[in-house]
This record gives structure tokens, sequence and C-alpha cells, in this order.
């Protein structure tokens, strides 16, 4: 057996678990151990303050030493056996070495410096490369050594973990087929752009919700989510409980264990140890737990988030749940503007629901971009109606990365978003609509006259509206309306329109109004 991979590979349940685990098998302990995020192949954020971490020997010297610098770091492990150091990130882009040592010595090959981003959400950013659009062309072309690629692998928890499952790798046709093809093509164009090395992490799950991959101190930002912040301190309470009930059972097993190793024979089996409320991937805090927080402390310049699906029936709560989001990571990275960037959700037709439902976390996700250091790309004409999982993966990760170089690398007089609404103005049966982002002009994208627009009176009955483009702005308007107070565009589940800015990107579907929309469960 391998006692390091027994000790620390995949915590059992719980703290107390590897405690157990930890008075039978003790021995493995004397070895420096490193999380998985820390290896060969890695990226280092640069200009940065970086964190390496690992574990040892509670009171065992540890020493580090890097090849860019003629120096060694002295550092002992605590009581609880956790040592770790920060230090400034080299100016070049590597290859590099790094050496750390105690009991033992791990070489860290290949580190590249570079740029570091987490992609993160369910099914349309774990979507596979190859999978997307001309997939098998695309893996057979990425051949980028200096891309990196970490796939955390899914897993629960309702307690944070210390380690995740992964490791570093170059990108290459036999290392990125499986990858999440809106973060490759999202670091493709940042690589291509910057001339920099980047980093990947893709921490992606197939139909979870929002709330597993926040942290509580997420939560605990948002007024409206308190009882999500009761929940988790109720399931907390009740565990620490449930454990407490079980110290007698448990420590009597240790003591057989301990008989039985003394006289060379089995040890009997372990008691049933409790298990969390949260550790579910549809619970809150679950997946951050177990798959963002063994990483935290590695040092990133932001995020991409591609979700939205699992929760797209909650209306604007939506908007408060990505605050909550937002707000954690950056908590916990220490980093309050930390850039987040994120996939406004595609057209859909989602069965018989009122087609109403969907425009409504559009809207609370365009809401979001009032959250600083946000970024949103917008998806109305890359979608596809009769598949949740559209395959055009390439435009979106552009649009991603438009934004991160605007906003994140201070490219200059760079277009990196679709029109947005701004305001309007009632021009006696028109209403005149006016856009931030309308780049070098308006334009339809196919020539055609401009679709999806309605308009209403003061009744609030929308009907079918003609739409000119005059200037940098829209002039609405409908027969049937001689007093026009609200007008609506793309407000529907199957909307692709056709307005665009001159550079391609799409306009984003909004209201004018603040009317209540008759669907249930729209906040």
């Amino acid at each position: 057996m391998n006692c390091r991979r027994m000790c620390f590979d995949r915590p059992i349940v719980s703290a107390l678990s590897l405690v157990l685990v930890l008075a039978v098998a003790c021995a493995c302990l004397a070895d420096v151990r490193l999380p998985a995020i820390i290896g060969d192949n890695m990226v280092l954020q640069r200009q940065s303050q970086f964190r390496i971490w690992g574990w040892a020997e509670p009171g065992e010297k540890v020493t580090v030493s890097v090849s860019w610098l003629s120096m060694q770091w002295d550092l002992v492990a605590d009581k609880q056996g956790n040592w770790d150091f920060e230090m400034k990130s080299p100016k070049g882009p590597g290859p590099y070495e790094m050496t750390i040592g105690a009991g033992n010595t791990i070489k860290i090959k290949n580190i590249a410096v570079g740029e570091v981003w987490l992609c993160s959400g369910q099914s349309n950013m774990e979507f596979r490369l190859r999978s997307s659009v001309n997939g098998e062309d695309e893996v057979s072309a990425a051949s980028y050594p200096d891309i990196r690629l970490f796939h955390v692998q899914r897993d629960a928890s309702g307690r944070p973990r210390r380690d995740c499952t992964g490791s570093w790798a170059q990108c290459s046709a036999e290392t990125v087929a499986n990858f999440s093809a809106v973060g490759y093509f999202f670091g493709r164009e940042l690589h291509k752009q910057l001339g920099v090395p980047v980093g990947l992490i893709n921490n992606s799950w197939g139909g979870t919700r929002i709330e597993p991959w926040t942290p509580p101190v997420g939560f605990a930002t948002v007024p409206k989510l308190r009882e999500i912040v009761e929940q988790i301190k109720q399931a907390d309470s009740e565990f620490n409980t449930a454990v407490a009930q079980e110290l007698e059972p448990l420590e009597k097993w240790i003591k057989a264990c301990r008989k039985a190793l003394a006289a060379n024979k089995p040890v009997p089996a372990m008691p049933a140890l409790p298990k969390h409320e949260l550790s579910s991937r549809g619970k809150p805090t679950g997946l951050y737990n177990a798959m963002v927080h063994p990483i935290v402390p590695f040092a990133i310049r932001g995020a991409i988030w591609y979700q939205g699906e699992s929760n797209h029936t909650e209306g604007m709560m939506y908007y408060e749940k990505m605050k909550a989001l937002i707000n954690g990571w950056r908590n916990v990275w220490g980093q309050g503007r930390m850039p987040f960037y994120f996939v406004q959700l595609a057209p859909y037709q989602y069965g018989d629901e009122d087609p109403r439902i969907l425009p409504v976390i559009w809207q609370a996700q365009t809401a979001a971009l009032a959250i600083p250091n946000t970024g949103m790309a917008v998806t109305v004409d890359v979608g596809n109606i009769k598949d949740i999982h559209p395959k055009n993966k390439q435009d979106v990760g552009r649009r991603l990365a438009l934004w991160a170089l605007a906003k994140t690398y201070n490219r200059k007089n760079l277009v990196y978003s679709g029109p947005l609404y701004k305001s309007m103005s009632v021009e006696g049966s028109s209403v005149r609509i006016s856009f931030e982002h309308s780049g070098s002009g308006l334009a339809s994208s196919d020539g055609k006259a401009l679709t999806w627009f309605t308009i209403a009176g003061q009744d609030k009955k929308f009907v079918e509206a003609e739409a000119q483009i005059d200037g940098d702005t829209i002039v609405v308007s409908s027969g049937q309306v001689s007093k026009p107070a609200a007008v609506r565009f793309a407000w529907h589940k199957e909307a692709e329109p056709n307005l665009v800015n001159k550079e391609g990107l799409p306009a984003s579907p909004f209201r004018t109004d603040d009317w209540p929309v008759d669907v249930e469960n729209e906040k």
C-alpha cells in the first residue's frame, strides 16, 4: 500500500476520518507532500505574489529552492503539518524548476510563468473540445506547449477539502480533446494576443446549480440569501453533533486496530461515519468545498463562468446568487476586483415552458454587469434552440477573451461587447433606443429588417414592431400603438435576433419596462 496515497489523495468523508486513518498509518507522514495544483508543467501567475504550500510531519524542516534565484528557503511545518511560503513570480516565461525537500525530495519541472484563469460552470463550460464545431480539426491543430491545462476531477464535500485530484499538462491533441472547449478557445486567444504562457484550470460539472460553487462567505454578503447562510450553519451543527455521537465507537475501533496491527492480524472494518448534509453536487458549497477550495491559494488572474441553465427559472434572484459567487471567490482569493467574465445563456426552447422565463434570467445576467470588473459574452446568435449544448464554442471563447483583453489587459480601441441597452425616449408614436457598445455603428447581421422588437402602450399589450437604425440608435414603432410606453427586444426563449454592431457582436436581449411579468418563480 502507498501510505501517502492512503493518507491524502482522497479524503474519505471529513477531517475526522482523515485523523482516524492517520492514527493507523502515521508512519507515512515523514514525506513532504504538495497539493495537486502544484506540480510539473504548472503556470505561475506573472507579476504576482504566489504561494507554494504543502504538508509534512509536524515540526519537520522543509527546504525550498528555485532555479531562477540562488537562494534557499528553510521552513518548519506547524503542529498540523502545514507549511507554506510566498514569493514574487519571476519575470521571464520559463521554463523553471523548483525543489522541495524534507524526508524526501520533490523536483517540479517545466514551470511556466504567464496568465492563469479559472474556467468554471456547468455543462456548457464542461463541453469537450472534440465535440465542438470542427472538433477533430481543432484537436489535431491544438499544439500549444505554452498553454497548460489542469482539469479538476468531479467531487463534492460538505466541508472544505485541502486537496483535489488533477494534474497539469501541456496542450496537445492528446491532452486537450476532453478539455473545456470554451476554456481552450479563451486561452488560445489570450496566448496568441499576449504572447505569454496561459494556464487554464477547468473546474466544471454538467447539470450543477450556482449555489454549490459558492463559498459560505459569498452567501453572507447578500442579504437576500440569508436563508442559505442559515442552511449551511444548521448543516454544520448537525454534522458536528453526529460526529460527537460517534466518538466512543470510533475510539474503540482505533484501539482494536492497534491491537490487530500489533498481532499482525487484519484490522476490523471502520464504523460508518456521519455524512454531511451538504456533501452533494446539488447542495450549497458542496462543489466549492471539494473542487475550488483546494486550489484557492494558487495565484490566478481571474475567472470565466458559463452556467445558469440549472437556475434559469429563478429570474432576478440569479443576479443575487451571482453576486454571492463573485463576492465569495474574490474574498477567498483575497482579490477584491478579480476579473470575472461570464456567458449569457443562449436561446433554447425548454419544452413547453413559458417563453418569458428565460429572458428574465438574461435580464439577471445583464444586471450582473453592474458588479465591478465583470463582463458578459452574448450568445443569442450562436445558440441552437433545439440543443441546450450549442457546438459553436469558438465564438463564445473569443468573446470572453475580448472582454479580458480590453478590461484586464488594457488593449485600447478594442470593441469587446455587442450593443447593450442604455436608455429610451418617446418621440410621438415612436421610441428611440440608445445603446452602450454600439462600436463603429449598428447593423443587421443578415442585411434584412431588424427582428424580435415589440412595443406596448400603457395597456401593457406588446405587439410586433418595426425597428429602424438611425445612427447609433434604433427607432421602434407600430401602427397598432399610438402612444408607446415600453419596448422589448428578443424577449422570448427562442429569440435569435439580428441586431449587431458593425464589429459583428450581437445585442443582448432587453426590456425598457419594469412591469411585473406573470411567470411562475419570477422574482
